[in-house]
C-alpha cells in the first residue's frame, strides 16, 4: 500500500461515536496529558489486522504515518515497526531504533509508549550500553521519561532487573502521575518474579516514593504486607 492507500484504509475503519469516547478516556482536553490528540475511533484489534497487511510498506511512509496528528495512525505505524523489529536483522533493527528515537515526540500517549518501548527500545538495548535510558529518564518530556521505565519491561521479562531499579530511582521525584504508575507497575513486575529484590528496593525507598508508585508496586502483595508499607511500618 502507498501512504495514501493506508490512510484511506484507516479512515474506512473510523467511528465518530467511538472517537468521542476515546477523546475523553485519553484526556485530550485543555491542560490534560493528551491535550490536542485527535482520535478517529478505531479499536486496536482492527489496527493490528491492518498492520499485518503492511509488511511491504515503505519505511518512509511508515515514518510519515508515525508523524500523523491522528492517534490511530501513529499507533498503526508503531505496530508495523514492532513487527518489523521482531523479525528484522540487526541492521534493520538499528534502523528502526534510530527512526524511533528521532520521532519520540510523536510517541506521545501512554498506550503508544507501552506498546513500543519494550519491544523496540528495550529489545535493542538488551546487550548494549543502557545510557540512552538515563538520558530519556532525565528528559523534560513526560513521554520520554515513560519510555525509559517502560523499556525495562523487556529486561524484566528476561530476568534482568537492575535497570528497572536504576530508572525507578531516577524517577522517584517525578511529578507526573503517569510516571508514578509506570514505575510502580514495573516494580510490581519485578516483585512477581523476584520478590526479595523488589522488596529490598522498596524498603530503601518507599517512605519517599510517590503514593501512587508505591500502591502500584505493592498491589499483588499479601494484604498484611501491603498495610505495613502503606502505614510506614517497615
Amino acid at each position: 500500500m502507498t501512504l495514501l492507500e493506508i490512510r484511506r484504509a484507516v479512515r474506512g475503519l473510523a467511528s465518530k461515536r467511538h472517537a468521542a469516547a476515546l477523546q475523553r478516556f485519553f484526556k485530550t482536553g485543555p491542560g490534560q496529558y493528551g491535550e490536542g490528540d485527535i482520535f478517529l475511533g478505531i479499536r486496536v484489534p482492527r489496527l493490528r489486522k491492518l498492520a499485518g497487511m503492511l509488511h511491504a510498506a515503505r519505511s518512509n511512509d511508515i515514518e510519515r504515518l508515525l508523524q500523523s496528528p491522528a492517534h490511530e495512525e501513529r499507533m498503526l505505524a508503531l505496530l508495523v515497526l514492532c513487527g518489523r523489529f521482531s523479525r528484522g536483522s540487526p541492521i534493520e533493527q538499528r534502523k528502526i531504533y534510530r527512526l524511533y528515537f528521532r520521532n519520540t515526540q510523536f510517541v506521545n500517549n501512554w498506550d503508544l509508549v507501552d506498546l513500543s518501548a519494550p519491544c523496540i527500545v528495550g529489545s535493542f538495548l538488551e546487550k548494549k550500553d543502557k545510557d540512552p535510558l538515563i538520558r530519556l529518564a532525565e528528559s523534560s518530556n513526560l513521554w520520554e521519561r515513560r519510555i525509559a521505565i517502560m523499556a525495562t519491561f523487556h529486561f524484566i521479562r528476561n530476568g534482568k532487573f537492575s535497570e528497572t531499579f536504576r530508572i525507578a530511582r531516577l524517577l522517584l521525584s517525578d511529578e507526573e502521575d503517569l510516571i508514578h504508575k509506570a514505575s510502580g507497575w514495573m516494580l510490581r513486575e519485578v516483585w512477581k518474579r523476584r520478590p526479595c529484590m523488589a522488596e529490598k528496593f522498596l524498603r530503601r525507598h518507599y517512605l519517599c516514593m510517590p503514593r501512587t508508585m508505591l500502591r502500584y508496586a505493592i498491589e499483588k502483595m499479601p494484604s498484611a504486607k501491603r498495610l505495613k508499607y502503606l502505614s510506614g511500618q517497615y
